[in-house]
């Protein structure tokens, strides 16, 4: 049979031109994806950018902080021992901003060769209010207290009338007010001046400092180094949080909460020094239970209120949910409630619901030591000897099963926080982390 002239092989084949166009076409759709993308890429990162900067310049007002207390400072209204470095001399620098809320500035801060945390309030109008913070807030026009004329002796007994409230009647409260007194007197001239004094009112309304004088002795609270008005300055802790690793806040944006978690449990100090600052947790939940000037208590027992410094000590990084259980108590008293969850006050202090009265009962559910051994539990256990692993497990869940206050339960509560201790001690006394 004779082939025929044309093939249909011919007609099956793609005429040149017509590869050329579907190969332009396939380019052309693939260059107008990776633009879309890259578009779209650059879009949300400037989208993020933007939210995060304006959140920034937002919260982070430290220069309309350091005017207003400076003015006041000028005019004469208020002293402190750190106003003249702050407003005349210039020494007193505000640094890297790591405000969280409007309302309370936070900076790192220098001063000569001190370096350390500057605190500034700004707030609006006074009030106590479980929702944000249990402590009043000062007004926009405050220092006006105490008034002109008052005397040291009158100063004195507004101090004593106001830790009364604080902190309850204690019999010592005299010896407290001896310590404010003596923080109050900024130049140490022997005399708290009508400036000097308003500073040290404005500070008193403030849990951290109020706890800095409490446990003014002790290891566990950064020192107060300077004030001007209700800005002041803490001793620097140079390890926070308790621990994790800081990244760029770029980064914290795309990495899950669960890799997170991992994350910071990979970036722990070894386990003897973990030990060491666990042993300081529990010292400090002793000196808050029963302390020398009444309880109180840990509202926020969680890795980013805790810091620790270059010998393993024990630091408080947030004092802010700390709060004297009198005040508490009588705060959450007051708060109406149609569930148990409408009583918690911070991260940790919850309390039950009367249904009775639609009131919150006044005691905590779970006390201060069982909030800190949940805190503990995966941190101390993570790479634990052997030797001391179950042992060490079994007494944490015990501590974590405590419920009701510290006062219904003292022999148990001293008996488990007492173990603890000894267990840990003795595991490191002997190593030069002790």
């Amino acid at each position: 049979m004779a082939r025929s002239l044309f093939p249909w092989s011919f007609f099956s084949r793609k005429p040149p031109y017509i590869q050329c166009v579907f190969q332009q076409t396939r380019f052309s759709y693939l260059h107008m994806k990776y633009l879309f993308f890259s578009w779209l890429t650059v879009f949300v990162g400037s989208w993020i950018v933007y939210v995060k900067y304006s959140s920034y310049t937002e919260l982070c007002r430290g220069h309309d902080c350091r005017d207003s207390i400076c003015d006041k400072y000028k005019k004469g209204v208020i002293d402190g021992s750190a106003c003249s470095s702050l407003c005349d001399k210039d020494t007193l620098y505000l640094g890297k901003c790591f405000t969280a809320k409007a309302s309370s500035q936070v900076y790192s801060g220098s001063w000569g060769d001190l370096e350390g945390v500057i605190k500034c309030q700004m707030e609006e109008a006074p009030r106590y209010d479980l929702g944000n913070e249990m402590e009043p807030r000062k007004e926009a026009v405050a220092f006006n207290k105490p008034n002109k004329g008052t005397s040291v002796e009158r100063f004195r007994e507004m101090i004593l009338s106001h830790l009364k409230v604080k902190v309850g009647d204690q019999a010592n409260l005299a010896n407290l007010a001896t310590q404010v007194l003596s923080v109050g007197d900024a130049n140490k001239d022997g005399h708290v001046s009508l400036p000097e004094a308003r500073s040290t009112w404005a500070l008193l309304q403030l849990n951290e400092i109020l706890l800095a004088l409490v446990l003014r002795d002790r290891e566990h609270m950064p020192k107060l180094l300077g004030f001007c008005g209700d800005l002041y300055m803490m001793e620097k802790v140079p390890y926070a949080p308790l621990y994790g690793i800081s990244l760029p806040w770029i980064m914290e944006v795309w990495i899950p909460a669960g890799l997170r978690r991992r994350m910071d449990q990979w970036f722990t100090p070894s386990w003897p020094h973990k030990a060491k600052i666990s042993i300081g947790l529990l010292e400090l939940v002793e000196d808050l239970f029963h302390g020398t000037f009444g309880s109180f208590l840990m509202c926020d027992v969680s890795a980013t209120a805790f810091g620790y410094n270059d010998r393993h000590d024990l630091k408080v990084m947030d004092a802010q949910h700390i709060v004297p259980e009198a005040l508490f108590q009588e705060g959450i008293r007051q708060q109406h409630c149609e569930v148990d969850e409408d009583c918690l006050y911070g991260a940790d202090c919850l309390t039950s619901c009367d249904l009775t009265k639609n009131r919150c009962t006044p005691e905590v559910t779970r006390p201060n030591l069982a909030r800190a051994c949940k805190a503990l539990k995966d941190y101390i256990l993570k790479g634990a000897p052997s030797d001391v692993h179950e042992e060490l497990e079994k007494q944490l869940y015990a501590c974590i099963a405590l419920r009701g206050s510290a006062e219904q339960m003292e022999m148990e509560h001293s008996l488990i926080l007492n173990n603890l201790k000894t267990l840990l001690w003795k595991k490191i006394s002997h190593t030069k982390d002790s």
